[in-house]
């Protein structure tokens, strides 16, 4: 439970900008086992002034009043007036299920030069009131912080920000096992997040951090004793994690992994969806971050991803697919292969 939200199955999508949009949502959505999706981390102030100036809304919040729910939209600022601004009119006007404030963002533009993200971890009184504005602004749309361990080794203090968040009353705490220092290096601690656990009285604590496959999630649960697991980059490569970890958890067989023909119609329907939102040349260029995760630690992923990175325009590509992914698109059978390139041609207008 996140207050009154059902969280079934305990799997949380991670937010992370640049990726977790409308289109990568509704894959994950398709292929299932994620109890709770997250939006891109959005700027507060940002949308502040989006708004004043009477544009469109931000790109982040593409497709947000319409998709099923539940679904977290995360924030980021340092001022609590700005955010429970923008938090107010999310739960109000975008009705999400929850608001989560990012305090553990080590990007330099985030965290130095805007000092919000991890910059607010070395103060836990500041994370509160800010939390406790937020929460007062959208009541009784829950609102969760996501955190690190500290700023450095030599200054972990994840468990006086997490009691910090509670006290303030916050919903949920969901700490990555790293410091904002390490940024991804090395290993996530999950020792030290397990330690944050006796710190809590009454809300979930959400593990985050290296878990790649179904029995890392299931591990998670059984050794460290956290409430709930948010899944980040290895959703990227391999949205079916989610299902597989439900079907872990539940004890039930492991659906084994997409074949390379399913994987095909995964990525052409999210290359669909971005061009029909951004499209024919902005949403092939968005599209190469994404493309660059499909068939990620199959043979031949390396020579795709250099093909891939490089297109600029829907035929290059379809050609970069389907002459280079680990499977090529020409061997599928016809059928498949027509359909394939007949949707993507729908969707850039041909």
């Amino acid at each position: 439970m996140i207050g009154p939200l059902v969280v079934d199955p305990p799997l949380l999508q991670a937010p992370m900008a640049g990726f977790t949009n409308y289109a990568y949502r509704q894959i994950v959505r398709r292929l299932g086992g994620v109890g709770l999706p997250a939006t891109e981390m959005l700027s507060a102030r940002g949308f502040l002034t989006t708004g004043a100036r009477g544009d469109d809304l931000p790109e982040r919040l593409w497709g947000v009043k319409d998709e099923p729910r539940p679904l977290a939209v995360q924030i980021w600022d340092n001022d609590p007036g700005v955010l429970a601004a923008v938090a107010e009119r999310l739960a109000r006007e975008f009705t999400a299920s929850v608001i989560d404030i990012n305090f553990g963002c080590p990007v330099r533009n985030v965290s130095q030069k805007a000092r919000s993200g991890s910059y607010l971890l070395r103060y836990p009184d500041r994370v509160g009131q800010i939390v406790a504005r937020v929460v007062a602004a959208c009541d009784p749309t829950p609102v969760t912080a996501k955190i690190r361990l500290g700023l450095t080794r030599q200054t972990i203090n994840a468990a006086d920000v997490a009691r910090a968040v509670e006290v303030a009353g916050g919903a949920a705490v969901t700490v990555h096992g790293r410091t904002a220092a390490e940024k991804f290096a090395g290993l996530a601690d999950w020792q030290r997040i397990a330690e944050i656990k006796p710190h809590l009285k009454r809300i979930p604590l959400i593990g985050n951090g290296d878990l790649r496959t179904p029995q890392s999630v299931v591990d998670a649960f059984g050794r460290w004793g956290v409430d709930g697991v948010m899944i980040g980059r290895a959703g990227l490569a391999r949205p079916w994690l989610f299902r597989q970890a439900q079907a872990a958890l539940a004890g039930r067989p492991v659906p084994p992994d997409p074949t390379l023909h399913q994987q095909h119609q995964l990525l052409l329907d999210h290359y669909r969806l971005i061009i029909e939102r951004f499209g024919p040349k902005k949403g092939t260029i968005l599209m190469r971050r994404y493309a660059c995760k499909y068939a990620q630690g199959c043979h031949g992923a390396r020579e795709f991803r250099i093909h891939v990175s490089r297109v600029s325009t829907p035929e290059e590509f379809m050609d970069a697919v389907q002459r280079h992914f680990p499977q090529p698109l020409h061997n599928l059978p016809l059928q498949h292969q027509h359909r394939a390139v007949g949707q993507a041609n729908h969707a850039i207008g041909d």
